[in-house]
């Protein structure tokens, strides 16, 4: 790198502008080098000052990627995560595809995942909703109860516990309180929120979706909110990889009869024969193996 070149990390991405926060804390906006800015959110960069903004000069190696692709576009979520926390609620009722769908996509990054089921004082809402995760903790899943509900607040200082010093990506459907969630953990969010807008707002620039937030002054933990939890396409990850990438499946591989088994139709097949028995794969959870395989099967055109 050139030797006037500094290090920067990316806290907000829009288009072709970047929000870098520099050593001493200060942020600036950074255009890159091409025509086309890889960068994304969590992503560390060279970069060099040019007048009142800088030029992203080269992005420095990543250790990780979460992002979602179909069959039009793909969607970088952000780089270098530590963990990435799924939000749900025990009402509005959360989607299992939409469940499995990213914790394929983290796990196929290696990211560890932890899975937090909201509204815990909503009595049988909640005890309903937290049956539903039975597979998912019995596989080995990381799932927490919490309540952010004002008098009844519980969870919290867990899930603190399990942030600490990581940077976090936060997910969550509608209503799973993801934006309650962020005010009660970073007391300054919305300042946190109103300082990039106002700097990609500056006349030419337009506010990010993805937003990343400093827990705590010492900038050593931090969580990454970021939209787009409803559609989840898996089309960078091929059918056969998929029961790799489901703990409950893969604990049965290398044990069918076939070394190229779909675990669809074939004789012999161990996770066939484990789906609904004790100790086994849950029903609903072949089902959505399923439909993930014939959909990730589809011709790319």
């Amino acid at each position: 790198m050139n030797n006037s070149s500094r290090s920067g990390l990316v806290v907000a991405a829009y288009g072709r502008h970047c929000l870098v926060e520099i050593e001493d804390g200060s942020r600036l906006i950074c255009h890159p080098r091409g025509k086309k800015s890889q960068a994304v959110v969590g992503d560390r960069v060279w970069w060099q000052a040019s007048a009142d903004e800088g030029t992203i000069e080269k992005l420095q190696e990543r250790r990780n990627l979460l992002y979602r692709q179909d069959e039009i576009r793909t969607k970088s979520f952000a780089a270098n995560l530590d963990l990435v926390l799924v939000l749900l609620a025990a009402e509005p009722e959360f989607s299992e595809s939409q469940l499995t769908r990213a914790l394929i996509a983290a796990h196929a990054q290696s990211i560890p995942v932890l899975v937090v089921l909201n509204k815990s004082d909503l009595g049988a809402l909640f005890e309903r909703a937290w049956q539903r995760l039975a597979p998912y903790r019995a596989m080995g899943e990381a799932v927490l109860p919490l309540s952010l509900q004002a008098g009844a607040e519980t969870g919290v200082d867990e899930l603190e516990r399990r942030l600490q010093g990581k940077t976090t990506l936060v997910l969550g459907p509608s209503g799973a309180g993801k934006s309650t969630l962020i005010n009660r953990l970073v007391p300054a969010a919305r300042a946190q929120t109103n300082e990039i807008s106002r700097a990609l707002n500056s006349g030419k620039h337009t506010t990010t979706s993805t937003t990343w937030y400093w827990v705590d002054a010492a900038r050593s933990t931090a969580l990454i909110d970021s939209p787009g939890f409803q559609e989840f396409g898996l089309h960078h990850i091929g059918p056969t990889q998929l029961a790799h990438l489901m703990p409950d499946f893969k604990a049965r591989l290398g044990h069918c009869r076939f070394y190229n088994c779909s675990h669809l139709h074939e004789p012999g097949c161990a996770v066939r024969d484990a789906v609904g028995v004790e100790g086994g794969i849950d029903e609903n959870r072949y089902r959505l193996y399923g439909e993930l395989f014939a959909e990730l099967s589809q011709p790319r055109y």
